[in-house]
């Protein structure tokens, strides 16, 4: 019987999901259950680690992973993760598309808040305004441009095609099982920018997407485009977006991401008044943060990549040694 080591506590129902996940395949040995022996014996015995960040392994426990099949975290992103300190060979894989379905809802809920007008009606009806008649849009016969096409792209896809929208969308590959409409590499970048209607940024934060939009490419989007942030605030420059926001009243941001947050950085700040223009739309970066039926996805779609590093496959998600942030 192999071993996986996970170093987090959990309530009784996530050991539950772990035994259930892991039973005929794995034994899991939770660290905080043991002293320091204890845990560095762990580790040493261990084919895999579970975990939600390196912080919860000390200094001295963090060579002790040389010789595991994976380090599996249990979230999507994982770029606030120190990773500097683990050993180059050990194989790190991120939990991509864990909270895709409530991230697409999130996603699609803000774009048709922004299209409906929701916020700024709600706030005319307070001042006693009663706007009946003001125009809004339909998302049916659009184009959503996904940026990102992993699995909360492809998630965002199913909905955004519910809707009527056609579906554009970037990856690295520029190919996908997934029906589009039109699909591409990052360099064909202006190609998306200038089809959308309704952008959604789902995009890993790497050294290559951190500022990829700037003002440049803000300029070639729609003058009424809808751009909605579920990914990581860094991948807009921030200043560009404000200012993009101001001389184009009519360009609508959804922002769930931000640039400082107080889970990655320690506090929430932005260095402009966004939730002063009455073109954002702004939510605590909680698109992941659904009660989903059971309640165990993201978990569970994290220990089945690490059954398939324990069976010989190919992990998915693994983040490679150049977007490795920390």
């Amino acid at each position: 019987m192999k071993n996986v080591a996970i170093t987090y506590e959990m309530e009784a129902r996530g050991r539950g999901t772990v035994a259930d996940a892991l039973s005929g395949v794995a034994q899991p040995v939770w660290l905080t259950d043991l002293d320091a022996a204890g845990r560095a014996e762990a580790l040493r015995q261990a084919d895999a680690v579970l975990a939600r960040t390196t912080r919860e392994l000390r200094p001295s426990e963090l060579g002790l992973l040389r010789g595991i099949k994976l380090l599996q975290f249990v979230t999507a992103g994982i770029d606030h993760v120190p990773l500097a300190d683990v050993p180059d060979e050990v194989p790190v894989a991120g939990n991509g598309g864990a909270y895709a379905e409530p991230m697409a809802e999130h996603a699609m809920a803000m774009a048709l808040a922004a299209a409906k007008r929701l916020p700024a009606e709600h706030a005319a009806l307070a001042r006693g305004e009663f706007n009946q008649f003001a125009r809004n849009r339909m998302l049916a016969g659009g184009v959503c441009g996904i940026l990102g096409f992993g699995g909360i792209g492809v998630a965002v896809a199913r909905l955004a095609r519910a809707f009527g929208m056609r579906v554009h969308a970037i990856n690295r590959r520029g190919h996908s099982g997934e029906p589009t409409d039109w699909i591409g590499t990052p360099d064909r970048l202006d190609a998306l920018l200038e089809a959308a209607d309704l952008l959604v940024i789902c995009t890993p934060l790497t050294p290559a997407t951190v500022g990829l939009l700037g003002a440049a490419e803000l300029a070639r989007m729609k003058p009424d485009a809808i751009l909605v942030n579920v990914a990581r605030g860094e991948i807009v420059d921030e200043a560009a977006l404000f200012a993009h926001l101001q001389a184009h009243p009519g360009f609508l941001a959804c922002i769930d991401a931000w640039w400082v947050e107080p889970v990655r950085h320690g506090s929430f700040r932005v260095d402009h008044p966004f939730l002063a223009l009455p073109n954002v739309i702004g939510s605590p970066h909680n698109s992941a943060a659904a009660i989903a039926a059971s309640g165990t996805t993201g978990l569970r779609r994290a220990l089945d990549n690490v059954k398939r590093a324990l069976a010989g496959e190919a992990p998915q998600h693994l983040v490679a040694p150049g977007d490795r942030m920390m």
